[in-house]
C-alpha cells in the first residue's frame, strides 16, 4: 500500500478545522491572541486640532511675514483648553498636545519667537497649518483599526487602547492534551533503571503549542496497558480538549496500544503512515469533536511532525489564514545522496553567502533519536521524494525553525 504524501496528509489533518468560538479578554491579556472580529474605533484621535510643538497658537495670516508682534491673551496646556477665541493680532502660549484655541490655525515654535512683556515677537514666518495635528489625523470614530483574524502584537493592543477598548474579542485558545505512552519512560530528574529513558518530548511539543497560542493539558505518561491508555484518552475528552496529541505507541507492535485504545473509543481514522522521514508512523483522526494526532515516540520525529501538522492545525483553529509552514529557497551547504520514496526533513544549520543567499547545511547524522543536532538546528531542509543526488550549491527548500 502506497504511503500518503505529506501534502495530502496535511490536508486531511486540517480538513474542516474552523475558528473556535470567541471570548472577551482584558487588554492586558490580549497580546498574542487572535482577534475574533473587526475592531472599530470608538473615538476620533486626536479629537480636536492640537499642537505638535511647544510654542504659540496664532492665525496664519498674522505670521505670513516676519517679524510680527502679537498680543498674548492666554495659555493652553494638554488637557486645559482655552475658552477665548483668538482674534486677529493675538496669540496664545501653547504646549504639545494642547487644543488649538478657536480662531487659531498655526503653531509657531518657541525657538522662532521672543517675548516683550505681554507681546510675542514672531521672528520667522510660518505657513498656515504648520505644527498642527488635525482632528482625526490618526483615526476617526468608526474606522476599522484592526481586522478579524489578526494575531495581536503589543502595538496592536496599544492601538486598541487608544481606540477606547478596555476588552477585546479574541478566538478561544485551542486546548491541546498531550500524553506519552511507554513503560520505559520516566520524568526528568529521575534516576532511570535499566531499559528506561528520560521523557523529553512533552517540553518541545508544549512549547510549540503555547507559542502558537494554545493551552496545554499534560496527561502525563501512560503505561503500556490498554485500560490505562483508554483512561488517558477519556481524560482528554473530559478535559474538552480540541486536540489529543500522543507520542509513541502508534505503531503495530505488541506494546503499541494507542490505536487499539482510540479504536475502542470510536476513532474515525483519517490516515496512518505517511511518506515522510522522520515521522512515518503518524496517525490522524477524530474522536467526536476532538481531533487526534498520534506522533511517533522518537523525539525528533515527534518534533518535526508537530511543526508540520500540529502548528497548521492550531493556526486554523485560531482562524489564521497563514497556517502552512513557509518554505524558503536557498542552496545546499554540502553534497547529498539520492532520496527514496519518502519526503525528508533534515535538521540543518543556516548561514548566508556574501550576497545574502541562504546556505543550508544538514548535519551528517540524522537519526530521529538525536536531540543534540535538533537543538543546534536552525531549519529543516526539505528533500522531495526520489530526489536525485545533489552537490553543494544546488538550489533547495527549507523551513526556518521559529523557536
Amino acid at each position: 500500500m502506497a504511503l500518503l504524501p505529506v501534502a495530502e496528509a496535511l490536508e486531511r489533518v486540517i480538513e474542516g478545522a474552523a475558528p473556535l468560538p470567541a471570548e472577551t479578554v482584558p487588554l492586558a491579556e490580549a497580546e498574542g491572541r487572535v482577534l475574533a472580529e473587526d475592531l472599530l474605533a470608538r473615538r476620533t484621535q486626536p479629537p480636536d486640532d492640537v499642537s505638535a510643538m511647544d510654542g504659540y497658537a496664532v492665525r496664519g495670516e498674522d505670521v505670513a511675514t516676519a517679524p510680527a508682534r502679537l498680543k498674548l491673551i492666554g495659555e493652553v496646556a494638554a488637557g486645559r483648553p482655552l475658552a477665548t477665541t483668538l482674534q486677529r493680532g493675538e496669540a496664545a502660549r501653547i504646549f504639545t498636545g494642547g487644543v488649538l484655541p478657536s480662531g487659531s490655525d498655526t503653531i509657531v515654535i518657541q525657538e522662532n519667537t521672543a517675548r516683550d512683556g505681554e507681546t510675542v515677537i514672531i521672528n520667522e514666518p510660518a505657513t498656515r497649518g504648520k505644527n498642527v495635528r488635525v482632528a482625526g489625523l490618526d483615526f476617526r470614530q468608526g474606522h476599522v483599526g484592526l481586522h478579524k483574524g489578526r494575531r495581536l502584537t503589543g502595538r496592536d493592543v496599544s492601538l486598541a487602547a487608544a481606540m477606547n477598548h478596555a476588552q477585546l474579542p479574541v478566538v478561544r485558545r485551542p486546548k491541546i492534551a498531550i500524553a506519552a505512552t511507554g513503560d520505559e519512560l520516566v520524568p526528568p530528574g529521575t534516576e532511570p533503571k535499566p531499559g528506561q529513558i528520560v521523557y523529553s518530548n512533552l517540553f518541545a511539543l508544549a512549547a510549540i503549542a503555547r507559542r502558537e497560542g494554545a493551552e496545554v493539558i499534560d496527561l502525563g505518561i501512560l503505561p503500556d496497558r490498554l485500560d490505562e491508555t483508554i483512561a488517558g484518552v477519556r481524560r482528554a475528552r473530559e478535559s474538552r480538549a480540541d486536540v489529543l496529541l500522543t507520542t509513541g505507541g502508534a505503531s503495530v507492535g505488541d506494546y503499541d496500544l494507542v490505536q487499539p485504545a482510540l479504536a475502542a473509543e470510536g476513532l474515525a481514522l483519517a490516515f496512518w503512515k505517511i511518506a515522510m522521514r522522520p515521522g512515518k508512523p503518524l496517525l490522524s483522526g477524530r474522536l467526536g469533536a476532538m481531533r487526534v494526532l498520534g506522533l511517533p515516540g522518537n523525539p525528533v520525529s515527534s518534533y518535526v511532525c508537530c511543526v508540520l501538522f500540529l502548528v497548521p492545525l492550531i493556526r486554523k483553529l485560531l482562524g489564521l489564514t497563514d497556517f502552512a509552514p513557509v518554505r524558503h529557497e536557498g542552496v545546499l551547504g554540502r553534497d547529498l545522496k539520492a532520496n527514496d520514496e519518502r519526503e525528508d526533513y533534515l535538521r540543518a544549520t543556516l548561514t548566508r553567502r556574501a550576497d545574502g543567499t541562504p546556505v543550508v547545511t544538514p548535519f551528517p547524522q540524522q537519526d530521529s533519536s538525536m536531540l543534540v543536532p535538533l537543538a543546534a538546528a536552525d531549519c529543516l531542509l526539505i528533500r522531495p521524494p526520489h530526489a536525485a543526488a545533489a552537490a553543494a550549491g544546488t538550489p533547495c527548500e527549507f523551513i526556518v525553525l521559529q523557536d
